[in-house]
């Protein structure tokens, strides 16, 4: 759970900073959760499908990321967190397009990046295998593909402003996830999380160097 927090907190810290509390949020490839593990208002949580039941307060859709059925500028405010690297290498940058026709005003990416990044999975995988604990279904996906480059949203339409910044150093994600392998160390995680809440999300921002895992993206509409 902790691994989640480490990559929400930031994003949800860029919500804050470009819409207001009552706008339209879409995310894509949420999961059955998403951004409502950490989020209270209501949005629309879309994936090609569900591994367990929808919880509120999402709203979800089963629909691809490649192809939403939404009109241009349907939502405030779109996401997609630790999606880009489940999708093969030829159909990125169509994600990357549809999700910029949605957004109104900002679009925030977030994805595990390079070769270093794709090791240190690598490395966990074999990590679940010594300990014979089955590997959870994202990491198995994860090795399927390369991980996406920096340049993946180097080349935007005229009208957008991206800024980017390091999530969770290469080091401490290889330590956090070995970690969450474990049922004690989840359950400390999940109670600190509870209980000090806001003292964990300062902590997390500690570790948000490079060399990086993850890179948040953030793509600010300038025309509107």
């Amino acid at each position: 759970m902790l691994n989640r927090a480490a990559r929400y907190f930031p994003i949800l810290d860029e919500l804050r900073k470009h819409v207001d509390g009552d706008c339209r949020i879409l995310e894509i490839g949420s999961g059955p959760q998403g951004l409502g593990q950490f989020h209270s208002r209501p949005f629309i949580g879309c994936d090609i499908g569900f591994s367990a039941k929808p919880k509120a307060p999402m709203l979800p859709l089963i629909c691809s990321g490649a192809e939403l059925p939404f009109a241009d500028g349907s939502f405030d405010a779109v996401v997609a967190s630790d999606v880009m690297e489940h999708v093969p290498p030829s159909q990125r940058q169509r994600l990357v397009a549809e999700t910029l026709r949605v957004a109104k005003k900002v679009a925030i990416f977030g994805f595990p990046s390079g070769a270093d990044a794709h090791a240190v999975d690598q490395e966990l995988f074999t990590e679940y295998q010594k300990r014979k604990v089955p590997p959870p279904g994202w990491l198995e996906e994860h090795l399927l593909y390369q991980f996406p480059e920096r340049d993946l949203l180097g080349a935007l339409p005229e009208g957008w402003e991206l800024t980017s910044k390091a999530n969770e150093s290469l080091r401490f994600h290889r330590w956090l996830m070995r970690r969450e392998i474990s049922r004690l160390w989840s359950y400390v995680f999940r109670t600190a999380l509870v209980i000090m809440p806001a003292i964990i999300r300062k902590g997390l921002q500690v570790f948000d160097g490079e060399p990086s895992y993850r890179i948040i993206f953030t793509a600010v509409r300038s025309s509107v």
